[in-house]
């Protein structure tokens, strides 16, 4: 996806992760969007060639689409919130301004001197050609010294994502929601940002030398050129070596005339410069600074600029995060997806059973919903495996309160993964820890004894190699990190 696409996805991303509670998008709200969103990233992809059809390329869009129709939804009901997100991006402002400037700084520079005489130890003129070949040495041993990047807080914001200019009047959540994609997108952006920035100021570093050779040739239309030199520490022979390491490319690869040292001597003090050689020294001055910073910086400007063009067309973004694989799990289906749950030896209440559909979002998606199996009395194994269709994840679900035990609890996980209808097919386990919470209650010492018993589960699933994720079913969202986590390795599983 490109630049646009990725910041209004990572928008969404900071926005419905911070309205926990749901005060800015209700579940109608993004259950709506992921529905339209399918169907018209499925309307965009019919249209495109086989080749362009794939899993990828449908996720990237669906998530685009479904941005798009999160963010108008926001900025409907939030004035100022539709004006922070259509906030124009400052690069073009300042890829625009700067060379420009530098151009103009260029052709004034080398007019602070007498305008009638062309220096041979030109201050500004110096200045322009010893900077750059700073620059290139840094160039050089900047990847030797391994140093990263950091993301700045000032400009770069401004430029970036239009933080600095964020309205006040805003939800709790929604401000929240705005600080974190702040931060996320200075990252995220950075390298797309730093490229840019070279680019400019590449480019504005040609334009100040470019400017600087428009003045010489500008004055020498309407003024007479002298050429001379003076010097407190430097004599002729010093200068005259200085000036022909300078001038060597412009002599040897464009043939401009070179000169003596005997020339050199005739051009010191003001009072014996001579018109005769003029042009011959604003020649070599403008070669110069064409061969050694116009050139170079132009290149290195088209190099940074190819590399910012990439990444704005093709933005690097981490898809596989919890968050964006619950949004693109099973796309393309009619159906809603399943978790389908085995419960053993455990009754599962209204509030429970209602409460695993939450999870089951958390898990799959807005579209998900459960299939909650008869439970399975202690000491037994589970009936028909293997007859459900169209199930995207299975989990067994055990209770806190109980002990763990090879011969019965292990048992049942190995019956649920070998009657499995295909081998990779996710399945995981549930340890609801809600009634072992209600038990232990107040007491001294409570955190620890859950925290103890949750480790007892997870050593014994893990013995069993089956991923094991803690939940509440009273309180879904105090285990929203664990059930991230849980999901994350449940797809590097796959």
């Amino acid at each position: 996806m490109n630049e646009r696409m990725a910041r209004n996805v990572v928008l969404m991303s900071a926005i419905e992760n911070a309205d926990q509670e749901r005060r800015i998008l209700s579940d109608e709200d993004r259950m709506y969007a992921s529905r339209s969103a399918n169907e018209l990233a499925q309307w965009e992809l019919a249209d495109k060639a086989p080749e362009r059809r794939g899993a990828d390329a449908h996720a990237e869009l669906f998530l685009a689409k479904r941005a798009e129709q999160v963010l108008k939804k926001v900025a409907d009901r939030h004035p100022a919130f539709a004006r922070f997100n259509a906030l124009p991006g400052g690069w073009r402002l300042l890829g625009i301004g700067l060379p420009l400037a530098a151009l103009v700084i260029g052709f004034a520079a080398d007019r602070i001197a007498d305008p009638h005489r062309v220096d041979l130890l030109s201050p500004p003129l110096l200045f322009i050609l010893g900077w750059n070949l700073l620059v290139y040495l840094g160039l050089l041993l900047w990847p030797l010294a391994g140093r990263r990047q950091t993301a700045s807080r000032g400009w770069l914001s401004r430029y970036s994502t239009g933080r600095l200019a964020a309205p006040r009047k805003l939800p709790q959540p929604l401000a929240t929601a705005l600080g974190r994609f702040g931060d996320e997108w200075i990252r995220l952006s950075m390298p797309l940002n730093a490229a840019r920035f070279k680019r400019i100021m590449h480019l504005a570093a040609a334009c100040l030398a470019a400017g600087a050779i428009l003045s010489l040739y500008a004055r020498g239309l309407t003024s007479e050129y002298r050429a001379g030199w003076e010097s407190t520490f430097l004599d002729a022979s010093q200068v005259h070596a200085i000036l022909s390491y300078l001038f060597a490319p412009a002599t040897m690869l464009l043939g401009i005339q070179g000169f003596t040292l005997a020339d050199v001597s005739a051009l010191q003090t003001p009072q014996y410069a001579s018109a005769a050689g003029g042009a011959r020294w604003v020649h070599l001055y403008a070669a110069t600074l064409l061969l050694f910073v116009v050139l170079p910086r132009l290149l290195l400007a088209l190099i940074a600029g190819w590399k910012a063009g990439s990444l704005a067309k093709r933005f690097p973004i981490d898809l596989g995060q919890p968050y964006f694989r619950r949004l693109t799990a099973h796309l393309g289906r009619s159906e809603a997806s399943i978790l389908r749950i085995f419960p053993y030896s455990f009754t599962v209440d209204e509030t429970r059973d209602r409460n695993l559909a939450a999870i089951a979002q958390m898990l799959i998606g807005e579209q998900s919903r459960v299939m909650l199996r008869p439970s399975t009395p202690y000491g037994e194994l589970p009936q028909d495996i293997a007859a459900d269709k169209d199930i995207a994840l299975t989990a067994a679900l055990f209770n806190m309160n109980a002990t763990p035990e090879k011969e019965n609890h292990g048992a049942f996980l190995a019956e649920l993964a070998r009657s499995r209808p295909h081998a990779s097919a996710p399945f995981f386990a549930l340890i609801d820890e809600s009634a072992y919470m209600e038990r232990i209650g107040g007491q001294a010492g409570g955190e620890q004894r859950l925290r103890e018993r949750a480790a007892l589960w997870m050593q014994f699933c893990e013995m069993h190699k089956v991923q094991a994720i803690v939940v509440n079913l009273l309180n879904p969202q105090s285990r929203a990190d664990d059930i991230e986590r849980g999901l994350a390795t449940l797809a590097r599983a796959q």
